[in-house]
């Protein structure tokens, strides 16, 4: 569970207007009850008029408030990877999987976040080295061809064992919290929270046998670019990273760092997935 919070660092929706009207607010319930409020530089040229906040040591805070959807969860969470602080969501976004309240009841459950009352879950991440260097996802890395519109020819191999060329629109690595996004769009397996594991699955592939594989730590992953006259595109948890030419390789794994998302205990995972999917 986490600790009491005495400091939050808040972090918002892209667009300014989609979390202004309740930010006051907001400010106000945790200035009542002595918790210091605070802003990067971003998030101030955002809600420049929101008070009261402080801007000093933002990276010195008790957690992660994260006013958004999904892409903005990603975001605070890149900014926590391998540090002790933890990241806790409020759907201000489309899907909102990654968060755990709904705006309407943020208020409400503010007890519950200040006072020790959140379950913290450990993300594993995956790692990708490119001959344009290493990247880190917390959902997933994609390789898929370098032009709109071309099936990719990727070459693939799992811990030194060829297993082939494969013609497909991308081999997608994902992680567990990574499973239940494009992943499990493409077919994929879905991986509960606190499984240690991947799964790579392959997106719109030519074949009969592109099937997905669950695959544990310790497992390396490596794709070669084959497509004629077209590289491929490194895309790690949606932004386009890196490049491969033909024949140059990138080499996915389970990393050592990790991100750690706080949800509240009566919101676990097969609700959540039971909420958003099963209807």
């Amino acid at each position: 569970m986490t600790p009491d919070v005495r400091r939050i660092l808040l972090v918002t929706h892209g667009d300014p207007l989609v979390t202004a009207a309740t930010l006051p607010a907001l400010a106000s319930a945790l200035a009542a009850r002595g918790v210091e409020l605070v802003l990067n530089e971003d998030e101030v040229a955002k809600h420049p008029d929101l008070q009261p906040i402080s801007v000093d040591r933002p990276d010195d805070v008790d957690l992660i408030l994260v006013l958004g959807g999904d892409g903005t969860m990603l975001r605070a969470l890149h900014r926590v990877i391998d540090r002790p602080v933890a990241c806790v969501g409020v759907n201000y976004g489309t899907f909102g999987f990654l968060t755990t309240m709904r705006a309407n009841e943020m208020l409400d459950r503010l007890p519950d976040v200040l006072g020790g009352g959140l379950e913290v879950v450990e993300l594993p991440t995956v790692s990708v080295e490119t001959p344009d260097g290493r990247f880190i996802a917390i959902n997933d890395v994609l390789v898929t061809a370098d032009q709109l519109g071309r099936m990719a020819v990727l070459e693939w191999a799992v811990n030194g064992v060829d297993l082939g060329h494969r013609g497909c629109d991308g081999i997608l690595v994902s992680t567990p919290a990574g499973s239940t996004g494009y992943n499990l769009s493409a077919g994929g397996s879905v991986i509960e929270w606190g499984v240690d594991a991947v799964v790579v699955t392959f997106v719109a592939p030519h074949s009969l046998d592109g099937r997905p594989l669950i695959l544990g730590r310790g497992h390396e992953v490596r794709i070669v670019s084959r497509t004629r006259d077209v590289g491929s595109r490194i895309v790690v948890d949606g932004h386009a990273q890196a490049h491969l030419a033909k024949g140059e390789t990138a080499v996915i794994r389970m990393a050592p760092e990790i991100a750690r998302l706080a949800i509240l205990p009566d919101r676990p995972f097969l609700s959540r997935y039971r909420d958003k999917f099963g209807h």
